[in-house]
């Protein structure tokens, strides 16, 4: 897998503790560092995060005795499993927010999002992974994975008398991945620092400087390696391996362009690509944006998932629809897609258009696609063609793009 240059999103493994509940059960060992299936845990946890590609990095944040050995054994195992991902690691602190300050320090400049995950779980799949990202760059500074809580919760005094059973329709479990825009992270943890707030994790920590903390759904094979009892999940579990088939989704839209007298007509929109608006473009008409590259690769997406077509779940019909961004249909189908255990791989699109020219747009439109779709540009493909002055598009009439996107669903 190769991987674009220009880092946006990194992940930062907390595998820094001291694993004190297992000690006392007798590992002899942290956590992080048990073997399972022929590898530690900090492994199989940086393998769960590294099958995203929209992945740009990894930082690993080991206890500071045993740094040098620890990143011995990461750098080798990512040269015998292949992983492509740029991997740093540097030493924790005293505290887990310590540790995760750390890891926040190693980031490149120009990372815009960061994936905080601990170590000590190590089956995070990608589904869940995926739906943290595309949340994150859907608009959202601060996402979590939580889990619906299923057993009844009371909350207890000191000397062991029940006080408040709490309604369990509110309450969710927190896992991780959690995903937070960069600058958000960094001044909650400023924050915290500055007042001497010792946090659990990382959302209670933005939470507490007034950022809003999208929840998304978690997984129940997530779970974290805690307690003695944890250890016999490990010895029992198999590696999965269940089969995946590819799916191939074809899309199709068109747009025409507003004439003359049509441009200032309630319905006449600014041009938009994938996402990027084209100065001194025609004006499109549409009932949303009118960004006919993402209704062609969000119709192609729906019909991987054999859900008909963009107009029956945003009918231009609906008033509150009027002038939407594409993006967020987008997004909503990919959570479908992501709901039904389904990772969308590559994306080839073409845009056929006598006007405007799209070669001096067409590189910025790639890689604002492949941040939408959560790939790496890699595995985005872009093309544009004219009709050679035939039919409408010929007549400088309107727009339109196909687009074939390739998915692996579940056998």
């Amino acid at each position: 897998m190769s991987h674009t240059p220009h880092q946006n999103i990194w992940a930062v493994i907390v595998a820094a503790g001291s694993g004190s509940r297992l000690a006392a059960a007798g590992a002899c060992v942290p956590k992080q560092f048990l073997t399972f299936a022929g590898r530690p845990l900090f492994w199989h946890a940086a393998q769960s995060l590294a099958a995203c590609p929209a992945l740009s990095g990894l930082v690993l944040v080991f206890p500071a005795d045993r740094l040098d050995e620890a990143t011995a054994l990461a750098r080798q195992y990512a040269a015998d499993d292949g992983l492509r991902l740029p991997l740093v690691t540097v030493a924790g602190g005293a505290r887990r927010q310590d540790s995760v300050s750390a890891g926040l320090s190693a980031l490149p400049p120009d990372c815009r999002h960061v994936l905080v995950h601990d170590a000590a779980r190590p089956f995070a799949d990608p589904a869940l992974v995926g739906r943290v990202v595309q949340a994150l760059l859907s608009g959202h500074p601060a996402v979590i994975p939580g889990m619906a809580v299923t057993d009844t919760i009371t909350r207890v005094s000191p000397d062991g008398l029940a006080l408040e059973t709490l309604p369990r329709k509110e309450l969710a479990a927190v896992q991780t991945p959690q995903g937070f825009a960069r600058a958000s992270l960094l001044a909650a943890h400023e924050a915290a620092r500055a007042d001497g707030f010792t946090a659990t994790d990382d959302a209670s920590m933005v939470a507490r400087i007034g950022v809003a903390v999208h929840v998304v759904e978690g997984s129940p094979d997530n779970v974290k390696v805690t307690h003695p009892a944890d250890l016999d999940l490990l010895a029992r579990r198999e590696p999965p391996a269940a089969p995946r088939i590819p799916v191939v989704g074809h899309g199709y839209d068109v747009h025409r362009y507003a004439g003359p007298t049509e441009t200032t007509a309630a319905n006449a929109r600014p041009m938009k690509l994938g996402g990027v608006p084209i100065a001194g473009g025609p004006m499109v008409l549409a009932h949303s944006d009118g960004d006919v590259l993402l209704h062609a690769i969000t119709d192609a997406l729906l019909g991987c998932l054999a859900l008909g077509d963009i107009g029956a779940l945003f009918p231009d019909t609906d008033p509150a629809l009027s002038g939407m961004e594409s993006g967020i249909f987008l997004s909503e189908v990919l959570t479908k897609l992501a709901r039904a255990d389904m990772a969308l791989v590559h994306v080839d699109a073409t845009i056929i258009a006598q006007i405007p020219k799209i070669a001096p747009h067409r590189e910025h439109i790639r890689r604002n696609l492949a941040s939408l779709l959560g790939l790496d540009p890699s595995r985005v493909g872009l093309k544009a063609t004219t009709e050679e002055g035939l039919g409408f598009t010929g007549e400088k009439r309107g727009i339109k793009a196909v687009a074939l996107a390739t998915v692996l669903r579940p056998a």
